[in-house]
């Protein structure tokens, strides 16, 4: 059966290999659908669910971007597991590549390809280790979550790649890059870089967010695609939702006026998908709210493995802003062009 599993391994890498070649920007779609098909291969001959492969794969592809001290893959895999988990805490030689030795010292390295080393520099054989690993706690997800906290010693780094699996999981595609702005552009808004000016309710603080003044009831829309992972009131925030996109941050959503209809903690969103509408709630008990102007607090924060910070959400605010004009424009401009061809 091992060597089975080893040859159908090293069918994959030859798979790899022949398509992973530098990619330019404008085949950027291509190269994310040659991975998903990596990620199903694997997980069909693993048993291992692809998307939670494709989690793993981009929780540790986005820690990479934030911390200085995490080499930064580049490859088809960015899952890179610590040298003692894989040749063993007990080995003498932490770069060790022989199986057999790997094994003695109780590492979890395996020879995924078939080449006779256990290289964790080698795609197949990082996802053939990593499967191997969560094997051994089950099948079921709460199986998988165990092996995931086993893996990573860490209650935040489980949630979210359970998380990033279940977006990937419900949209059945690790291609979703597409965001959108926080508000409907005919809607009658104004904002401005409020981030880290001084609040005092509560107790002395900076503002973690960008406040957007609108009208009641103004469409509060998703700017990603992720998994609401808070909803409900909060005494500064009033009623709020918090949602974790893939690319590692949890957007902050708060002092609505009301919930979408659809919209519950484990929902998965997309860009543009209303989840609430402006309001004025916070500062105080559950209802309490008119103590300030009618706007959206948005706010933007990251984990690094360790801890979790906020910063400014204006650039990104603005980037999406000017990327929905201009879409808008282009849109205008090609119903344009459609209409002058037509034969009159």
């Amino acid at each position: 059966m091992k060597t089975k599993l080893i040859s159908v391994f090293l069918i994959i890498l030859l798979f790899v290999n022949g398509i992973f070649s530098p990619v330019c920007a404008r085949e950027q779609e291509k190269t994310e659908a040659t991975r998903q098909s990596l990620f199903e291969k694997v997980g069909t001959l693993s048993g291992i669910p692809w998307y939670v492969l494709a989690a793993m794969d981009q929780y540790e592809r986005n820690l990479q971007q934030v911390r200085q001290d995490l080499k930064k893959r580049k490859g088809p895999v960015a899952i890179t597991v610590p040298p003692k988990l894989w040749s063993g805490i007990t080995n003498p030689d932490p770069d060790d590549t022989i199986p057999e030795s790997i094994r003695f010292f109780g590492g979890i390295g395996r020879d995924g390809n078939g080449d006779g080393k256990a290289d964790p520099e080698e795609p197949l054989d990082v996802l053939y280790t990593i499967t191997r690993y969560l094997r051994e706690y089950g099948d079921s997800r709460d199986d998988v979550r165990i092996g995931l906290w086993n893996y990573y010693q860490h209650p935040t780094a489980v949630d979210l790649v359970t998380h990033y699996a279940e977006i990937y999981r419900h949209f059945g595609t690790t291609h979703l890059d597409r965001s959108s702005f926080v508000m409907p552009l005919h809607a009658n808004y104004t904002y401005h870089d409020t981030w880290g000016a001084r609040r005092g309710w509560g107790g002395i603080r900076i503002h973690e967010g960008t406040d957007i003044f609108a009208g009641y009831g103004t469409p509060v829309l998703s700017t990603v695609y992720g998994y609401v992972e808070l909803k409900g009131w909060n005494r500064y925030g009033g009623w709020r939702i918090g949602i974790r996109d893939l690319k590692n941050n949890y957007h902050y959503f708060a002092h609505l006026s009301s919930f979408d209809k659809n919209i519950r903690k484990g929902s998965i969103v997309q860009p543009g998908q209303v989840l609430g509408y402006v309001g004025s709630s916070g500062y105080g008990p559950p209802g309490t709210s008119g103590k300030f102007p009618p706007h959206l607090h948005y706010g933007i924060y990251k984990f690094n493995g360790n801890t979790t910070y906020s910063f400014d959400p204006y650039p990104f605010l603005k980037a999406r802003e000017r990327a929905e004009y201009k879409k808008q424009r282009e849109a205008r401009k090609a119903k344009k062009n459609l209409k002058n061809k037509v034969p009159r």
